[in-house]
């Protein structure tokens, strides 16, 4: 049986760096789905086409398009840092358990695989994942209440300090924590769904392309090909499964006097607009969802490896 020794691991601070910069420059490419997106769910009146079409047909419609880009990039880089850098310390943790089919310090037998990631088992991937994306979004949401509401047209917003103030005058601190419950409830699922349909889909992929072969040596590019379809697979379903509760966050950041709570949104959205109102901006989310997150985790996982390489 063939064994390899065991990688140094890259710094936690590095994990924190690559999430940062993956994040980041999927969020600057990616802001216009996410304006559409936000457009779409402030009403159900407003459709996809309805919303590019007002874009489009005013003034400065490049700059509109990328409207909320900072908040965006902000929210999505430092979330994406502390997001993969407290994922990273809880599945290093849980490689750790007894329970846990990898055990930090043995020699492992060359299976097929493009991960540079402990490998951990369903529950430990969707635990982890759930855990780490509510911790990381209770520190970002007051980047995101300001991203939403200035990407929304129920505002007037001219610049971001103008909207924080007016949230602090009219809300107090607690504004910049609405919807929050559920961006949790959305959150939580989408993260430990994503992780451990993610790393099914590698396993099954590296297997396949692997076929009889018992030693498997991954290039850089086959790794990259096989996380991008992983990660494109995994939000796809993540995504479908948890799109009522982004519909209802959307709702209760842009306008949380109304709404209320959580059951006060969902139950006023199902009876005035009725079930569709759940998937509104649903095929706007899984087109950035798929994207950004199979660009960011492949993004992330190649980094990661180049370092570990370094580190050998």
């Amino acid at each position: 049986m063939s064994i390899v020794p065991q990688k140094q691991k890259a710094s936690s601070a590095f994990h924190l760096v690559a999430g940062l910069g993956s994040g980041a420059t999927s969020a600057f490419l990616l802001q216009p789905a996410d304006l559409l997106k936000t457009r779409v769910q402030q009403s159900q009146a407003s459709s996809l086409t309805q919303a590019l079409r007002n874009i489009l047909n005013g003034p400065n419609p490049i700059r509109s398009l990328w409207r909320g880009v900072t908040p965006s990039v902000l929210r999505t880089g430092f979330g994406s840092a502390l997001y993969f850098g407290m994922l990273n310390q809880m599945r290093q943790y849980a490689a750790q358990l007894p329970a846990m089919p990898v055990v930090a310090g043995e020699l492992q037998p060359v299976k097929a695989s493009s991960s540079s990631l402990p490998k951990l088992g369903n529950v430990a991937n969707l635990t982890t994942g759930a855990l780490a994306r509510v911790a990381a979004g209770l520190i970002v949401n007051p980047i995101t209440v300001l991203k939403v509401r200035y990407e929304s047209t129920h505002y007037n917003y001219t610049s971001m300090m103008g909207a924080a103030r007016d949230i602090v005058a009219k809300e107090g601190m607690r504004g910049f924590f609405a919807g929050f419950g559920a961006t949790a409830v959305r959150d939580a699922p989408y993260a430990g769904l994503y992780v451990l349909v993610y790393e099914q889909a590698k396993s099954r992929l590296a297997t396949l392309s692997a076929g009889d072969k018992q030693v498997v040596t991954t290039t850089a590019s086959s790794s990259a090909t096989i996380n991008f379809a992983s990660g494109v697979l995994a939000a796809i379903t993540a995504t479908t499964l948890t799109n009522p509760f982004d519909a209802i966050k959307t709702r209760l950041q842009i306008a949380p006097g109304r709404y209320g709570n959580m059951f006060k949104a969902a139950s006023m959205m199902l009876q005035q607009e009725g079930i569709s109102s759940m998937f509104s901006g649903l095929s706007m989310r899984i087109g950035r969802k798929a994207l950004s997150s199979a660009f960011t985790w492949t993004v992330y996982e190649e980094l990661v490896r180049r370092a570990e390489r370094v580190l050998v």
